[in-house]
């Protein structure tokens, strides 16, 4: 077997027989497998694609690299959520606590930004102290003690995984449908959560672009976890427009604070319940009430035990970016468009996110929106504030948001889009 034949026979467009790809994969694991090699294979599935045998085979090849953990000592059945990444998408920081005070445990691995998304590591890690890195043992004690973690994949957990999804996010194959699916899945079930629900982003700062690529990721995800055993169901929602009023890292967790205090952005609080409500139906929760526990402050007090039992300090004052520029409305009107790319794009740019893997980023960096579709403003008014550490970077940034809104004049019709388009399980 030898790397270059894979490479051709997809670049081809033929079908990857089981033996090339459990080579491949335990190759690439290895180190025998070049990154420019695996680079040239991602770019020749994303153009060509994957038949669903060829996937399933591969999303158990990338299982089959490391380890499998096991939460049958938890007192609590399992529930976990899997979002496919978009712009304010902070929705995991509120989720996961909610969820567990509600009943279920809740072990959440995440990730790292890809692209123009965010990543929820990163937007942890600007609370001081908080540690993305725990052994399983240390995970396990978490998800006990207060019944929600949030946390990187071990090394040991698909670890082919954790090279091909680096190598994806600065080789422009990031939205290849096999390498999304197999990526989230073979980490959900390796990770051994009884149940998964999916939020698979549908719209302009999605991968997704449009209703049919996510129906077929989603229909694809669904099947993956349900052939393993693990009870999947899958959301479709509108990614439009950005979630909430910020996208970046200090950013978010301060509007995700909010949310968890009974407040924050209604499109936040909407997905959120929405989400909290499937994940407690899959673990066979039925009489909990996730919108009581947001209102009641049981979420939040789980919140404060997870970022502390992971070294973080619930109360710290969270990092704030040192420049900030300030865009205004050119006209007076009704806000009818307002991108959710272009508005993840000009966080990137401003240091919120990475261009390389080995890049760090900014804790304080983002956009915070001022307005949202549907919203009246005045000529003059703020619509939108960029925050930065270095102010270089202003220019480029500007260059995303110029065109990635529309006000229109008084009167004009909107409808808004919703939250929750489709539900595939």
């Amino acid at each position: 077997m030898d790397v270059i034949s894979v490479i051709r026979t997809k670049r081809d467009r033929g079908e990857l027989s089981p033996e090339q790809i459990d080579w491949v994969i335990d190759a690439y694991t290895r180190g025998e497998v070049a990154d420019e090699q695996m680079s040239a294979l991602a770019m020749a599935i994303l153009l060509n694609g994957m038949n669903r045998t060829e996937i399933a085979r591969w999303t158990a090849a990338m299982i089959a690299s490391g380890e499998r953990m096991n939460f049958d000592s938890l007192s609590r059945p399992t529930a976990d959520k899997h979002s496919t990444g978009g712009v304010g998408d902070k929705i995991t920081l509120p989720l996961a606590p909610l969820v567990a005070a509600c009943g279920a445990a809740v072990p959440q691995l995440s990730g790292r930004g890809l692209g123009h998304t965010g990543g929820t590591l990163d937007k942890l890690e600007s609370i001081p102290g908080w540690r993305a890195l725990l052994s399983n043992e240390e995970m396990l004690n978490v998800l006990d003690t207060t019944g929600a973690v949030i946390c990187a994949a071990g090394d040991g957990l698909a670890p082919a995984d954790k090279k091909l999804y680096a190598l994806r996010d600065v080789t422009g194959t990031v939205e290849a449908i096999p390498l999304i699916a197999s990526s989230i899945m073979s980490k959900k079930i390796a990770e051994g959560t009884g149940s998964l629900v999916l939020d698979v982003k549908v719209g302009t700062g999605a991968f997704m672009k449009n209703i049919e690529d996510a129906r077929e990721l989603a229909s694809t995800m669904v099947a993956l976890g349900t052939d393993s055993g693990v009870k999947t169901v899958a959301l479709l929602t509108d990614m439009s427009t950005p979630l909430g009023l910020t996208a970046g890292n200090a950013l978010e967790v301060r509007e995700s604070v909010e949310v968890l205090a009974g407040g924050g952005p209604a499109d936040v609080v909407e997905l959120t319940i929405a989400l909290a409500r499937e994940m407690l139906d899959a673990a066979g929760i039925k009489d909990a009430d996730p919108a009581k526990a947001l209102a009641d402050g049981s979420a939040m007090d789980v919140w404060r035990r997870m970022i502390a039992a992971q070294g973080g300090d619930p109360d710290a004052t969270l990092p704030v970016a040192r420049e900030q520029h300030v865009i205004t409305a050119p006209s007076s009107g009704v806000l009818t468009r307002l991108d959710a790319y272009d508005i993840g794009v000009a966080a990137w740019r401003l240091g919120a996110g990475r261009a390389r893997k080995e890049d760090p980023v900014q804790a304080g960096a983002g956009v915070e929106l001022h307005a949202k579709p549907g919203d009246t403003v005045t000529a003059g008014q703020p619509l939108m504030t960029l925050h930065t550490d270095t102010p270089e970077k202003f220019e480029y940034a500007l260059e995303s948001v110029a065109g990635s809104y529309d006000v229109a004049p008084a009167g004009t019709g909107f409808t808004a889009n919703q939250i929750v388009l489709e539900r595939i399980a």
